[in-house]
């Protein structure tokens, strides 16, 4: 078995393919159960970050598995293969590794070091575990790639400054924008990991705001979120209420994942002041049409990437830093993979013999009738001796070629060769 990624992101889709691929929450659950089910996957997580959804699994044949994933992303959202193929981004074995470590530690996200994707991480390995698809292996591959990027945070600078979706929003909004949020209305939409990033952001980053409103489908997730932010400038609304909200608002911020806009070309239409839309949706959730609407402005993700290449210029020296604790971290995960490997090889191996010294013994037991209990017993410690001296030289080779390219080889063979 072998482990693989199989994804779409920013650094190689469009953002509109992305919207289109992108799978809404309440449908994770349906996708891993419907990869588990497929003949090649043995293990797998759903993970659906910022800009980002892919596929990692414990599989057995690559092609196989590969036309599984694609066939199974295909059907849920609509999408032909042939439309998001050639943009897919794969790995196999060690470079699902490095991908995933690297992922946890910010570096492949739109804003560098941005630590939301750590809580994304964690809420797919929990969704697998809760639908019984991820198993041991790849258990330990997440876990410790949520502990690789925790180590990135607070061993480098590379979160310093702005360093997630949230602040990289609100200070768009409020410094490239000029938005005033002076005694200002603002609606956040969404009451989930980014949405109250985005409400502490804006609460924090102007004590005059007048009153900030977060919409989210279900009343008493927002209630909690308000709760939990413990400002008496919060107030809470539903979805339905978001037409009638945004008409007094000077900034909306939409950080909801839908199937369909939240806010139409009519809600728009509505609104009569100068007010910009932020839309962190993947799909969309803020209508896209504002052509004739001059006082009603709109940016999406697509505009942070001005703000990811001013933040990597300053953050280089991080970002390296960054990369060699991934690397160091990787390298030790893939040695204790190895040396595990080696080790449950070797343990079958020792096994096997003495399995076959036992019942040699038990076949010939009427040909030692004449020996005492203690000459029975020399017999079997001299075939003992015999067999381990035997079995020294593949014991040995097994453990030397562990963590190389020849060990996956020379355990496969002993396998065969034994009948382990």
């Amino acid at each position: 078995m072998a482990l693989i990624s199989v994804g779409i992101d920013h650094e190689h889709a469009s953002l509109d393919l992305l919207e289109r691929a992108t799978v809404v929450e309440h449908e994770w659950s349906k996708v891993l159960r419907t990869l588990i089910s497929q003949r090649n996957i043995h293990e797998v997580v759903f993970v659906s970050t910022c800009l980002r959804t892919e596929v990692v699994a414990v599989i057995d044949r690559f092609h196989g598995a590969i036309d599984e994933i694609t066939q199974t992303w295909s059907e849920v959202t609509g999408l032909e293969i042939d439309e998001f193929a050639d943009h897919l981004t794969v790995h196999f074995d060690r470079g699902v590794a490095n991908h995933l470590f690297s992922v946890a530690a910010g570096l492949k996200s739109v804003v560098p070091g941005e630590f939301e994707v750590l809580g994304q991480l964690r809420r797919a390995l929990e969704l697998a575990t809760e639908e019984q698809t991820a198993g041991p292996e790849l258990t330990e591959l997440f876990q410790r790639a949520i502990g690789s990027g925790r180590r990135v945070r607070s061993e480098t600078q590379i979160a310093r400054g702005t360093t997630s979706f949230a602040q990289a929003a609100v200070a768009m909004a409020t410094e490239e924008f000029g938005v005033d949020l002076s005694g200002a209305d603002v609606v956040v939409i969404g009451a989930g990991q980014l949405a109250g990033g985005i409400a502490r952001s804006l609460l924090g980053s102007s004590s005059r705001l007048r009153r900030l409103t977060i919409c989210n489908r279900t009343r008493e997730r927002a209630e909690r979120l308000r709760d939990d932010i413990g400002d008496e400038r919060v107030t809470v609304a539903t979805l339905d209420d978001v037409p009638e909200r945004i008409t007094a608002a000077r900034l909306v911020v939409a950080a909801i994942e839908v199937a369909s806009p939240v806010v139409t070309r009519q809600d728009l239409e509505r609104c009569h002041q100068e007010v910009l839309f932020v839309d962190l949706g993947l799909p969309r959730s803020v209508a896209s049409d504002l052509c004739d609407l001059g006082n009603v402005h709109r940016v999406d993700i697509g505009d942070l990437r001005e703000r990811v290449e001013q933040a990597l210029g300053e953050r280089h020296e991080a970002v390296d830093a960054a990369r060699v604790i991934v690397n160091d971290d990787v390298e030790k995960y893939l040695n204790d993979q190895r040396a595990r490997g080696a080790s449950a090889i070797v343990s079958e191996l020792r096994e096997h013999f003495d399995e076959v010294v036992a019942g040699e013994m038990a076949r010939r037991e009427h040909d030692l009738d004449d020996l005492t209990p203690a000459q029975r017993e020399r017999v079997a410690s001299l075939l003992r001796s015999v067999v381990a001296k035997i079995a020294h030289r593949p014991t040995v080779a097994l453990k030397e070629a562990a963590g190389t390219d020849q060990g996956p080889r020379l355990s496969e063979a002993t396998r065969n060769l034994f009948d382990l």
